[in-house]
């Protein structure tokens, strides 16, 4: 007879084996990256990431017979809450075997304590908010994750909808060939826009790293203030962010547009990291720091991920909001294309956010993977 036991995560022993747990899940997929060990510890350490301080989060383990089975986190975001009012909860890291008892037992245990802090409503996953890996993968298995997207297998979508989950919203990632030049439609615009000179578009200036940064997530929370499930980025947050994503960027991995000297648009791209982790098998140690340094800096990725753009709010469905976005990508699309870029991801979309989708549809982007937010009520 097995036993099926759902154990919460109590210590540091029991969060390591949460973090690798997914290793069993995706044995033998060829599109799955092991995340780097140290990075998730780190990044699961409210003490050194404040995207975490203000969400309670709990982790749970399932067993069967003693071997683990899956993993789950149930969240309270308490900005989440303060912005929408909705008593919504979250769930999140959900990883499990082709088994629906123990899907169920780890959906109900996170349902349970989420209904026990007085939520009314489950959503996700998120891993462990909006600003993070967020989304299940139900389209486009066939290729791998870029880095800070989620990978799932197929079942997982089914298995959820079982339990009751419906879809709550889209998110779109877009395949971009980098080499490829504008449409002729586009190149004509773009040239007109420069003709006008009325907007600068520049680098960052790495002299004013964490200002620079600063000023990308203002525009940032001014430009998606309105989007469904919005979190702003804290202080905090940001500096954080600078300092996380600091060994892996230039100053013309981001572009800022600026009318008469205000930035008011700006575009940020980054190396993805899981071309080159990929077969390090989440581990930097002996000779993992070698390996990744050289794919980094001597050999170079060729894919790269556009994780934020942003146009000021009162230039929302204005020619000049539509000539401020094509700008700032098209600095980043020459920087990437002379250095030998081949691919780009830009995501994630909102399905919902026809505007984005037109602009990026329109200069050649091609719609190839869909992330699920799933919900259900608390009864």
């Amino acid at each position: 007879m097995t036993r099926l036991e759902v154990r919460p995560v109590e210590n540091r022993r029991d969060l390591r084996r949460f973090v690798t747990m997914p290793r069993r899940i995706y044995a033998g997929d060829p599109h799955w990256v092991a995340p780097l060990l140290f990075e998730r510890l780190q990044h699961l350490d409210a003490r050194r990431n404040p995207f975490l301080r203000g969400i309670e989060l709990r982790y749970w383990l399932a067993f069967r017979n003693g071997r683990c089975v899956g993993r789950i986190s149930a969240q309270v975001d308490r900005r989440h809450l303060e912005r929408y009012g909705d008593d919504t909860g979250h769930f999140g890291f959900l990883e499990a075997e082709d088994d629906g008892e123990v899907f169920a037992a780890l959906l109900e245990t996170a349902e349970a304590d989420l209904r026990q802090r007085g939520m009314r409503r489950i959503r996700g996953p998120f891993n462990p908010s909006i600003n993070d890996e967020c989304g299940l993968l139900v389209e486009g298995f066939h290729v791998g994750p870029s880095m800070m997207m989620g990978h799932a297998r197929p079942y997982y979508r089914q298995r959820l909808e079982e339990l009751g989950y419906v879809k709550a919203k889209d998110l779109i990632a877009y395949d971009f060939e980098v080499g490829r030049p504008w449409p002729p439609r586009v190149a004509r615009m773009l040239a007109r826009i420069r003709r006008a000179g009325d907007i600068r578009v520049r680098p960052l200036d790495m002299r004013r790293y964490r200002e620079e940064i600063a000023t990308i997530c203002r525009i940032f929370n001014d430009a998606w203030a309105n989007n469904w499930g919005f979190i702003p980025f804290g202080e905090e947050e940001a500096q954080y962010l600078a300092r996380s994503i600091r060994p892996l960027v230039d100053a013309n991995c981001f572009a800022i547009g600026e009318i008469g000297g205000e930035p008011v648009a700006m575009c940020v791209t980054l190396p993805n990291l899981n071309e080159a982790i990929r077969g390090l098998d989440g581990r930097i140690l002996p000779f993992g720091w070698a390996v990744l340094l050289w794919r980094l800096k001597v050999r170079g990725v060729r894919s790269w991920r556009m994780p934020l753009m942003g146009v000021a709010r009162r230039f929302h469905g204005t020619s000049r909001g539509a000539a401020l976005a094509l700008l700032v990508i098209d600095a980043l699309h020459d920087y990437h294309a002379r250095r030998g870029v081949e691919r780009g991801e830009l995501s994630w979309v909102l399905e919902d956010n026809r505007p984005v989708r037109e602009l990026i549809e329109g200069i050649g982007g091609v719609p190839y993977k869909t992330y699920r937010i799933f919900e259900k009520r608390l009864t």
